[in-house]
């Protein structure tokens, strides 16, 4: 599989699932036009005050998020590989009268696609990294754009998940460390399993807890937090509780694994 190869299944795969997204229950954009701000309280906590600061979120999708780190007053800019996803991040922009700029990119060019500008804070997630091949040249990028005195803030889904079935049982089905290629072309979205989609195949990678903090580390980063969660943003397993919009949590007294991940790390 050449790079080419990942890229453009992957980016028809978005491209197709951007229309479904944007008028999913899941997304809900009346609600957030109604609300806009979709930040998890620990990520608000984590990332800290960011009133007049330059933001860029990497992988953005159609800027729920990007458009949230708005409201709370950052200068934000969101970079995703899909132009249908683009057009719909300015669309929520622009009925919200929000400013914000999208831009459409490969992650791995970013720097280039941003003629060179450095920023406050490099905002990614959630589940972001899994399309990713190559950590390290990720992390790379990540440096580039960040000026002195910056930081990174990554939210992740938790690479622990990766090992357990889908059934519901806590049990270890696949090796947690297979740095093989994953290709799935079932049709559907996480939004919705049974939505009619014809663009199925794309390729993820599974990357460890370690290798991605390492990457960061490599890059010339400096760590600040490693924090891990047990709350996640969509029903993983049926016997998970909702909290609120987009929170579930192990029910009270079960023994609880990581569901998600947050590093801070500043150049």
């Amino acid at each position: 599989m050449n790079d080419s190869g990942w890229l453009d299944a992957n980016r028809s795969m978005w491209d197709e699932r951007v229309p479904i997204h944007v008028g999913s229950r899941f997304y809900d954009v009346d609600a957030f036009r109604r609300h806009p701000d979709r930040i998890r309280p620990f990520e608000a906590d984590e990332v800290g005050d960011v009133t007049g600061k330059d933001l860029v979120h990497l992988q953005c999708h159609f800027g729920l998020d990007t458009l949230s780190w708005a409201t709370r007053g950052a200068r934000v800019t969101g970079l995703d590989f899909s132009t249908p996803a683009v057009a719909a991040a300015r669309t929520v922009a622009a009925e919200l009268g929000l400013t914000a700029e999208f831009v459409v990119g490969n992650v791995y060019e970013a720097p280039e696609i941003l003629d060179g500008r450095t920023f406050d804070v490099v905002y990614t997630g959630i589940g972001a990294l899994n399309w990713l091949p190559d950590v390290a040249e990720w992390a790379s990028v990540v440096a580039a754009l960040l000026r002195p005195g910056g930081f990174l803030y990554l939210c992740e889904f938790h690479p622990i998940l990766w090992t357990f079935p889908w059934s519901g049982e806590l049990v270890v089905e696949t090796d947690y460390f297979d740095d093989q290629p994953r290709f799935d072309d079932e049709p559907g979205t996480y939004v919705d399993f049974d939505a009619p989609t014809e663009m199925n195949g794309c390729y993820e990678w599974q990357h460890t807890l370690g290798d991605v903090v390492s990457e960061i580390v490599g890059a010339g980063l400096t760590l600040e937090l490693l924090n891990e969660h047990d709350v996640i943003l969509y029903e993983r397993w049926p016997w998970l509780e909702r909290h609120g919009l987009d929170n579930y949590r192990f029910p009270a007294g079960r023994p609880r694994v990581p569901l998600m991940y947050s590093v801070r790390a500043h150049r």
